[in-house]
């Protein structure tokens, strides 16, 4: 079976841990134990998040007096990749000796009219005091929003049209390959109509939708979105909360989850199983290898037919 796993973004950076490179060096020896079972009985692509990553580095760029300008966001992203791709590989390698792991640098393909560049939502980077906020806001034609602690910048979210790199994901697999890829939902692009040629925009691309979109274009059997509660819950946050354990995509969408939390991990199960026919299923990274094998997670599937 071929599985896509997104690793959610506390993966490597869990909620409180300070970003410092020793934190996600031990972390990612708990990504790899969790999951090395699954590539020993099925093809594996790997793709995860950025944002503290991306934050990170946000952050030091604008604070960089030696530059002009901020590195825009598509190369921050591009380093994320990196970063991120080199710690996970060095620790699947270890988990699975003698098996190819490969990190390959992706790019997702965004229309440059998506209606997401009109309205700028994901927040990038720290919370700034109104001053410094309104400073950058000037300077930089940043859209700026208040949050908690401060204002932080917003940046579109635009729609993954295509992994530009799927072919060559494929060709990996079927060298025995692990493959990591697709982080932070790969490096947002526009394609230039008239000669093709790419363009970096200064967006984020969702990167459980990405992982659904990369699913879908190598044919995968299975999209296994790993992030830090063990099911999907209805009527979370109320003391009726309870476990979905078998849901289909329409079931999930009626539910409306948190689209800062689990919103997006919901939608891009439904992409993947509406689009495929195939399966998805949502739960705790240590659980990995138990929901592939029905035994955790909340399971998503097509509408049972005459249902």
């Amino acid at each position: 079976m071929r599985i896509v796993v997104a690793l959610g973004g506390n993966a490597l950076l869990r909620r409180g841990d300070r970003p410092d490179a020793d934190v996600q060096r031990a972390n990612v020896v708990r990504v790899a134990t969790a999951v090395a079972a699954l590539a020993h009985e099925h093809d594996l692509v790997i793709t995860h998040g950025n944002t503290p990553q991306l934050g990170l580095l946000a952050h030091e760029s604008v604070a960089n007096r030696s530059l002009a300008a901020p590195y825009p966001l598509d190369l921050l992203g591009a380093q994320t990749q990196g970063l991120i791709g080199t710690l996970l590989v060095r620790g699947l390698r270890d988990a699975l000796p003698g098996r190819r792991v490969v990190a390959l640098l992706t790019h997702t393909q965004v229309r440059g009219d998506d209606p997401a560049f009109e309205r700028p939502t994901e927040p990038v980077g720290p919370a700034y005091p109104d001053k410094i906020a309104d400073f950058l806001a000037a300077e930089h034609g940043w859209v700026m929003a208040r949050t908690r602690g401060g204002r932080r910048r917003m940046v579109p979210a635009p729609q993954p049209e295509r992994v530009l790199e799927c072919d060559s994901v494929r060709v990996l697999l079927e060298t025995g390959s692990v493959v990591v890829c697709a982080g932070g939902g790969g490096v947002p692009v526009v394609s230039d109509g008239a000669t093709g040629a790419l363009r970096g925009v200064e967006a984020v691309v969702d990167k459980d939708l990405a992982a659904a979109r990369l699913a879908e274009d190598v044919k995968a059997d299975f999209l296994l979105v790993l992030t830090d509660v063990p099911n999907v819950y209805a009527g979370h946050g109320t003391p009726d909360r309870r476990p979905v354990l078998d849901v289909t995509p329409a079931e999930l969408r009626a539910a409306a989850y948190d689209p800062a939390t689990m919103g997006p991990k919901a939608e891009a199960a439904a992409r993947f199983v509406e689009h495929t026919g195939q399966l998805a299923a949502i739960g705790a990274l240590d659980a990995a290898y138990e929901i592939v094998h029905g035994r955790s997670g909340t399971l998503v599937r097509p509408d049972l037919p005459g249902a």
